[in-house]
């Protein structure tokens, strides 16, 4: 089932626009400039190649300029290939989901009136379009990487869901009878994130007089390397300690409160979804702590899986896959997903 999926990646940063791109990228989602209120700014691919300081706060709400942005070019990339109406279901982190559902839900099912530069990708120029929301639902996005694990998997039984995102490390026991999941193994805590303040910290020691936006700093540690004053720096080494580090103050300890040995008895296995699920330092530390006692299980590309299970929700909603969307507004990158026509 993972085959009908077609996903669009985007950073997930901006910045205030220079003046000028003309023909700068060859198609919409690598040239997003978007207009919000009164500005145009840079946004994704474009901000992190044109731009001086790409950023994003980390849990943005639904008011949040960036949080702003960012749904507006995914929703730019989605009318883009499907048209009008969309049926689009995006979410947040359980910690923050009740707090934000209503009014996201609010923004997100209306007609919206995009303004962005069409020169940075084509020769247009300016140009105005209306995007059609007629349908949309709001998820916490462990559930719907849940949902979507259990959809493209075919699993039947119990499980443990896991998100390793960027901002939140979420924890949650999906059931065959309810889309939610258990709420009382419902939990929250820092994302990759805090190995990234370890890591930036270990750096600044052996670097002192270097600054290091999020952004780079991110990718470097995807990377495993990182450039500094015009040499490439191997950072394998810190990246193992700060993710060890991150494993064993944060995840193994959430993990223990969230879960009982009932719950263990019950599930099949755990499943891990988000960007940190990539990390093979952070799999084997899961595999060594629960050998013999769960099976740990990283589905084909686990930061998409949260984008998956919000279209699922859509086409459930739409009552087909034509017009179904799903947005994850992550930390590190936007994710749009779409069936493929």
């Amino acid at each position: 089932m993972s085959d009908q999926f077609e996903i669009v990646s985007i950073p997930s940063v901006f910045e205030t626009a220079p003046a000028v791109l003309d023909c700068f990228a060859e198609k919409i989602q690598k040239g997003l400039k978007v207009k919000i209120g009164n500005e145009f700014f840079i946004v994704g691919d474009l901000a992190l190649n044109e731009g001086t300081q790409p950023h994003k706060e980390v849990n943005s709400a639904p008011n949040d300029l960036d949080y702003q942005l960012l749904m507006t070019s995914a929703l730019l990339v989605s009318s883009t290939k499907l048209g009008n109406p969309l049926t689009v279901t995006t979410g947040f982190p359980y910690a923050s989901y009740q707090v934000n559902k209503d009014m996201a839900m609010e923004n997100l099912v209306k007609d919206h009136l995009v303004e962005y530069d069409a020169s940075v990708f084509s020769s247009g120029g300016t140009k105005k379009i209306v995007i059609e929301v007629k349908r949309g639902a709001i998820l916490p996005e462990v559930s719907a990487s849940a949902n979507a694990i259990r959809h493209i998997l075919n699993l039947e039984g119990d499980f443990m869901a896991l998100s390793l995102g960027y901002g939140t490390f979420e924890t949650i026991l999906s059931n065959a009878d309810g889309e939610f999941g258990l709420q009382r193994t419902a939990s929250s805590s820092p994302g990759i994130v805090y190995a990234l303040d370890i890591l930036r910290k270990d750096l600044f020691k052996l670097h002192p007089s270097t600054m290091i936006s999020d952004a780079f700093l991110d990718e470097g540690l995807r990377n495993g390397y990182i450039f500094l004053n015009r040499k490439k720096v191997d950072i394998m080494d810190l990246r193992k300690k700060a993710l060890t580090m991150y494993y064993e103050n944060v995840i193994s300890p959430t993990m223990k409160k969230a879960f009982t040995d009932r719950e263990f008895a019950r599930s099949s296995g755990i499943y891990l979804s988000g960007g940190g699920a990539l990390y093979p330092e952070l799999i084997a530390l899961f595999k060594q702590e629960f050998d013999g006692v769960i099976d740990v299980v990283v589905p084909d590309n686990p930061n998409h899986l949260a984008a998956k299970g919000y279209c699922l929700r859509s086409s459930k909603l739409n009552g087909d896959k034509v017009q179904a969307v799903g947005i994850d507004l992550g930390n590190s990158s936007t994710i749009v997903c779409t069936y493929k026509q």
